[in-house]
């Protein structure tokens, strides 16, 4: 954006040098081990406590939806527990109380480790979020470790409340499909350690109808989801999805990257119009954060928290 006063003619727009693309794979692979401290001291002045940190990078699963398998080509690597501890204590020598965002897109896929990332935490005294799989469900030890250390919330990658939808988007192993029939006891046993779940729902896949908007609804309420987040299914570039849209012809408008918000129908749905879901997500959204269905959905978290004998 120019300033105010400023002619296009006054800037020197031979100091500007031309656009570039940069690709991952004609660079090695990042080092996690070898990260240096990030300079946090240049976010210290902010009127918000919140600071990222990764433990992570990557994620096993390769989901055909998922831009950051695409960008994080590597498999997925774990950072040295003592590095993010690292990381911490340098914010905290800003930042009296900093809200921590482990900025991960699967941090507890090794439990072992994360369970050492955890022990490790607990003397720090923080509260953090983070996203992982539902999986952590399956493992009491360490929910009651990331209840200890401070994890306050994670974000689980649900994308749908049935199945049949569910099958074969998850490209390794269909892990999707196979988990989803637990997803009820494993939300409930995240919740029941005093950790919210932020439940992930993807409107639009294949084997969505008009129905998965009150699908989505439902499902919220009677599993009292603290949080939900809904998007539309998005072809960002380079995925399976995208190939497999382009192929089929389903795509509205190639190569349009601005309409990859997660928000913007920018493909041809199988089972309902560009319009039925671009229409039952404002339906779906107005409804799922009402101020009523918020309380609902969150009041049992909070009754089942006070009923908690402290550890």
């Amino acid at each position: 954006m120019l300033n105010v006063g400023c002619s296009p003619s006054s800037i020197e727009t031979s100091k500007f040098p031309p656009a570039q693309i940069f690709h991952a794979k004609d660079y090695p692979p990042v080092d996690v081990a070898h990260l240096p401290i990030p300079r946090y001291d240049l976010l210290g002045n902010r009127p918000y406590n919140r600071f990222t940190v990764q433990t992570s990078r990557g994620c096993p699963w390769r989901c055909d939806f998922c831009a950051s398998s695409v960008m994080l080509s590597q498999r997925y690597r774990k950072r040295p527990v003592e590095h993010v501890v690292r990381d911490i204590r340098a914010i905290q020598a800003l930042r009296k109380h900093p809200f921590i965002e482990f900025a991960d897109d699967n941090t507890f896929v090794d439990k072992e480790w994360g369970k050492e990332l955890c022990r490790q935490l607990i003397p720090l005294n923080i509260k953090w979020f983070t996203e992982t799989d539902i999986s952590v469900a399956r493992d009491p030890e360490l929910l009651d470790l990331m209840r200890r250390a401070g994890c306050r919330q994670v974000l689980v990658g649900l994308e749908s409340p049935s199945a049949a939808p569910l099958k074969g988007v998850e490209m390794h192993a269909d892990i999707k499909a196979k988990w989803v029939h637990r997803y009820a006891d494993h939300i409930a046993a995240i919740q029941s350690h005093g950790v919210t779940v932020n439940g992930c729902f993807i409107l639009g896949l294949d084997g969505h109808t008009p129905d998965i908007f009150q699908q989505v609804l439902d499902f919220s309420l009677e599993h009292h989801l603290y949080d939900v987040q809904i998007t539309v299914l998005t072809p960002f570039p380079g995925t399976p999805l995208y190939q497999r849209l382009a192929q089929e012809g389903r795509l509205l408008h190639p190569n349009r990257w601005d309409l990859c918000t997660l928000f913007d129908v920018n493909y041809i749905p199988k089972n309902m119009t560009p319009q039925q879901l671009k229409q039952g997500m404002y339906w779906l959204s107005e409804r799922l954060y009402s101020a009523e269905t918020t309380e609902q959905r969150r009041r049992p978290f909070f009754k089942n928290l006070r009923q908690r004998v402290p550890v």
